[in-house]
């Protein structure tokens, strides 16, 4: 039998241990022997090992394939197989890799807890009253779990990183334009990245050097070559790394703090030199943010009409009250809710005042980034502000689910990259600390982060 048969053999085995994490949507024992014969063949016609052989990626079911359906976790989706496969996943594939499922998210990649999944909530991979984070949740629940040792997921707003925090498992989100996003179905074109979940930084590295570089197929593609990550960084003599004093509130779980601190000493001890920083305008990173993803995704979503493709709503008399009936029977409740704020934002007589306004803010914390990136080299601050919450907690109040993503979301809103790496616990709880660069930096970051990782006993309990 092949590494690659044996690989599938053994994904297989542990999907199905994994079934009670509701993480998967899409799989199959006979898809996985499928991709271990494209493995193998990918290797005899190279004639060595391909980068990535015999590796099983759990894909993001927002991110298309031929061979598995791609519902985005919609009912308005269910069923639906796209014509083509992304970039990204004709990449890994490539490079020997194989796609092992299609993952569980919130509906259309919009939450912060995978409980917005119209197939149900991702369960925690050690605490199943705590969500696993989201959207991309099923993802990191996976690789969590061991299932996976990586996995594709989808960053719009912090989708990538916050989960990797709350599960304690490595996320990282590359420039916006680094990975084409070919074949990701679309939620706010301006701020979407294929991101990648691991277990370690190094094997995150090695997903990017397969899945980057310049794609013609998307026009948004930075005109660059895969990106090259070397080793991790020995010393850290003459590296400045900021401390943003708006990630640092006063009301920030003591652990999150701790772990922050834990980081900061341990950089200091490689050499580095700590410098506080200020970003002035975070605080509106979230209302910004709130506006801007929405207005792009009653856009991007009004595709979905019940006339082209996926769930079509039984007769209903002209095509205005087909496209209501098909789009109310198919989108959740906050899918509709952020097509409705985002249709008002930019209808006659708002536009000026909240779309335009919010685009204006956006200028201002990409350039609060800018400066700082003038003062240090990277950024170091707080993933989340508290670790992994209880599941049901805060689904009756939107607003305080959207502030889980207050230290996530300006990295999307500027397109620079940015790392979660998990760094202790909180009372049992994973904690992550976030490693930011400036634009097109991926590789140092990476690289940076690989040293951070090594230093970090990611089962210590920092509170």
């Amino acid at each position: 039998m092949s590494a690659a048969a044996e690989a599938a053999l053994r994904t297989a085995e542990a999907l199905e241990r994994s079934a009670g994490l509701n993480a998967t949507l899409h799989w199959s024992p006979e898809l996985l022997r499928a991709e271990a014969a494209r493995a193998d063949a990918t290797r005899a016609a190279r004639g060595s090992d391909p980068a990535l052989y015999a590796t099983p990626v759990a894909v993001k079911d927002n991110i298309v394939t031929v061979e598995q359906p791609t519902t985005c976790a919609s009912k308005i989706l269910e069923g639906y197989t796209s014509p083509f496969t992304a970039t990204a996943v004709e990449r890994l594939r490539a490079a020997g890799a194989m796609v092992a499922c299609k993952s569980n998210l919130d509906e259309f990649a919009m939450g912060s807890s995978t409980e917005h999944s119209a197939f149900g909530r991702v369960m925690h991979p050690e605490f199943p009253d705590r969500v696993p984070g989201g959207s991309s949740g099923g993802s990191a629940a996976l690789v969590a779990a061991g299932v996976v040792p990586v996995a594709l997921g989808s960053e719009t707003g912090g989708s990538v990183r916050q989960p990797a925090a709350f599960c304690g498992v490595v996320g990282f989100k590359p420039s916006y334009g680094r990975v084409s996003r070919y074949g990701l179905v679309a939620f706010a074109s301006s701020l979407d990245a294929i991101s990648v979940f691991s277990g370690t930084t190094s094997n995150a590295a090695r997903v990017l050097q397969v899945i980057s570089g310049h794609d013609p197929l998307d026009a948004t593609s930075l005109l660059e070559p895969p990106v090259t990550v070397g080793p991790a960084r020995g010393s850290l003599a003459g590296v400045r790394i900021g401390l943003p004093a708006e990630y640092l509130p006063a009301d920030l779980d003591p652990g999150v703090r701790a772990a922050v601190e834990r980081t900061a000493d341990l950089l200091r001890s490689s050499g580095a030199e700590l410098v506080d920083v200020s970003l002035p305008h975070t605080r509106y990173a979230v209302p910004a943010y709130y506006i801007v993803a929405p207005a792009e995704a009653s856009s991007n979503l009004a595709r979905f009409d019940g006339v082209r493709y996926g769930h079509r709503a039984a007769e209903q008399g002209d095509v205005a009250a087909l496209y209501a009936a098909t789009r109310g029977e198919g989108f959740g409740a906050e899918v509709r809710r952020r097509i409705l704020v985002g249709s008002y934002v930019l209808s006659a007589g708002y536009y000026d005042a909240y779309y335009r306004k919010a685009q204006q803010v956006r200028a201002l914390i990409a350039a609060d980034f800018h400066d700082a990136f003038q003062q240090v080299d990277f950024l170091l601050a707080p993933t989340t502000p508290t670790p992994a919450f209880r599941a049901g907690e805060k689904t009756e109040d939107p607003v305080a689910m959207y502030q889980a993503d207050i230290f996530v979301c300006p990295a999307n809103l500027a397109g620079v990259p940015a790392i979660s790496v998990p760094a202790g616990r909180s009372g049992g709880l994973p904690v992550g600390i976030q490693l930011l660069a400036p634009y097109r930096k991926d590789a140092d970051l990476l690289e940076l982060a690989m040293t951070v990782e090594a230093g970090l006993d990611r089962q210590a309990e920092v509170r």
